[in-house]
This record gives structure tokens, C-alpha cells and sequence, in this order.
């Protein structure tokens, strides 16, 4: 017996929730699990149903039934089978605590994805992928040859064929071609709470500002830096004794949780994309 995570972004129409229901029904589906929501401001609505398919249709039949209904409410849909793992390709620099939570996670299988490579422009991780018997690629960034450089970790990451890629870190600009060929499927950790101290050093710009709070942002990457939808966050309160170091280690752990979230959260097919915004059925 398959599940089916049937996710829904649609105009507001009357009597979506029964359509589609009746529709499963009719495909001797069991709903496990459902959520929807309206956007009162866009006039639009989302759904998320987890479907335990009792019937001998495949998912390519199941999608082909779904369509008639999904042209006619207009719907951008997409389903999905649960027992497919994505596949995950992690980037980072320097920084280690992200992508050795992460590889941790898949090593003790907690992430509904496959880990099947780390890509960085340094060699300091190179030890830790090892260990957890992940592939390795380096692919240096230098400022005199940056655009060869950035085209070939660009190929190298093609050649992963990732489903989804995490900046764990990774501390280079993302260019326009790359968010726009795997728009919402990259998924960065910045270490603020976003809005504020977008860029560099924002544990440092937290310091100076005298915050009471800190905090980390995941969200999906776009081409305006530190600018795309928000899947997560999360928040540690500080006082006037702690100095940026401190911050920053305290922060650490923060990332760590906040990325791991909103990672969990798009294998699981829970996030939805509304203009810059998302709708998180967690």
C-alpha cells in the first residue's frame, strides 16, 4: 500500500475540500492526513493531503485521473510518493555545525531525503563527508577567476542531479541562473532572524545594535539575497554580557535546529509557495 502527498495551490472556489475528497474516495484512496488553508488576502487557497492508495492504480494514473479536476479549479498541484526519497546535495565553506547535523541526521535515517553529496569551495569538510560516507567534491571560488569558477560548481552540481539543495553555510552568492533552473528547491540557513542583519557578520551587527534576541532563518533561496520565502525560524534570547562570540556559538545551535526543520518540512512535501511567501502545514 502507497502513500500519496497530494499538495493543492488554487483559486478560492466553493466546495474544494469535498471535490477533491470525493475524487480520493473514488480512487479507493483513505485520507491519513489533511490540511488547507485560505488566503483571504490573495483569495487563494492550499491544501495538503497525505493519501494511503488501496487501489492497484499507479501513481501515474492516479496523476492522469487528477488532472480533469485540477484543470477545471485551475490548480498548480503536484503529488508525490512518500517512499521516493529526495535526494539531498549539501554545500558548504568552512563552518561545519550545519552539515555535520545534517549528515548525522541521514546517517541515524531521521530525514525523509538521502544525503548524496557535499559540495564546498573549502577542504575543510571533506573529512567529516568522509566519515559518514558521503561523496565529496570541492570546487573552489576565487575573486580573479570567480565566473569560471561559479560555472564549474555549477556543472558540478548538475552532475549530483539533486532534488533538493541545502546552503548549509555555504558562503557564496547563489548566481541568477542557478536559483532560477532549481527555483524552490534551495533551502538556506541564515544566521539572523530575517528580516533584520540580512549579509555578513549579522551576529557581529546583532552586538553592536545591543538585541535581546537572536535568531535563525531557513527559507528558499531566490536571486535577491537573504530575500526568499521563509519556511522557518527560531529565536534564543541574549543580554548586554554577551559579546558577538558568544552570540554566535549560542546561535549555532539554533541553526542547526531551524535548518533541520525546514529541511523535514519540504521532504515532507508540508511547504507551499505564495508570491514571497509560504503556507507550512507542519
Amino acid at each position: 500500500m502507497n502513500t500519496y502527498r497530494l499538495l493543492i495551490s488554487c483559486p478560492d472556489a466553493h466546495g474544494l475540500v469535498a471535490k477533491v475528497s470525493q475524487f480520493i474516495f473514488e480512487q479507493k484512496g483513505n485520507i491519513k492526513e489533511a490540511h488547507h488553508h485560505l488566503d483571504t488576502q490573495n483569495q487563494r487557497f492550499f491544501m495538503r493531503i497525505e493519501i494511503k492508495n488501496t487501489a492497484t492504480s499507479s501513481l501515474t494514473e492516479f496523476k492522469q485521473a487528477f488532472n480533469t479536476l485540477a484543470k477545471q479549479y485551475q490548480m498548480n498541484w503536484q503529488i508525490n510518493d512518500a517512499k521516493t526519497l529526495k535526494r539531498i546535495l549539501i554545500m558548504g565553506s568552512n563552518a561545519s555545525h550545519c552539515v555535520a547535523d545534517l549528515l548525522h541526521r541521514n546517517h541515524e535515517n531521521e530525514l525523509a531525503g538521502e544525503i548524496i553529496g557535499v559540495l564546498s569551495n573549502h577542504n575543510k569538510l571533506q573529512k567529516i563527508a568522509s566519515w559518514y560516507e558521503v561523496d565529496f567534491k570541492k570546487v573552489a571560488i576565487n575573486a580573479d577567476t570567480k565566473a569560471a569558477d561559479m560555472a564549474k560548481m555549477m556543472s558540478t552540481v548538475d552532475t549530483f542531479k539533486p532534488d533538493v539543495i541545502v546552503l548549509a553555510r555555504y558562503m557564496q552568492i547563489i548566481p541568477k541562473a542557478m536559483c532560477d533552473k532549481y527555483q524552490g528547491r534551495i533551502i538556506n540557513i541564515h544566521h539572523s532572524f530575517l528580516p533584520s542583519f540580512a549579509g555578513a557578520s549579522p551576529y557581529k551587527r546583532a552586538c553592536e545594535r545591543g538585541v535581546k534576541l537572536i535568531g535563525a532563518t531557513c527559507h528558499y533561496v531566490t536571486s535577491e539575497l537573504d530575500e526568499g520565502p521563509i519556511i522557518e525560524q527560531d529565536v534564543l534570547r541574549v543580554d548586554h554580557s554577551d559579546n558577538a562570540k558568544e552570540m554566535q556559538k549560542m546561535g549555532q545551535d539554533i541553526e542547526k535546529i531551524t535548518l533541520a526543520k525546514g529541511l523535514q518540512y519540504h521532504l515532507e512535501d508540508r511547504v507551499l509557495t505564495c508570491n514571497n511567501k509560504t503556507v507550512v502545514f507542519a
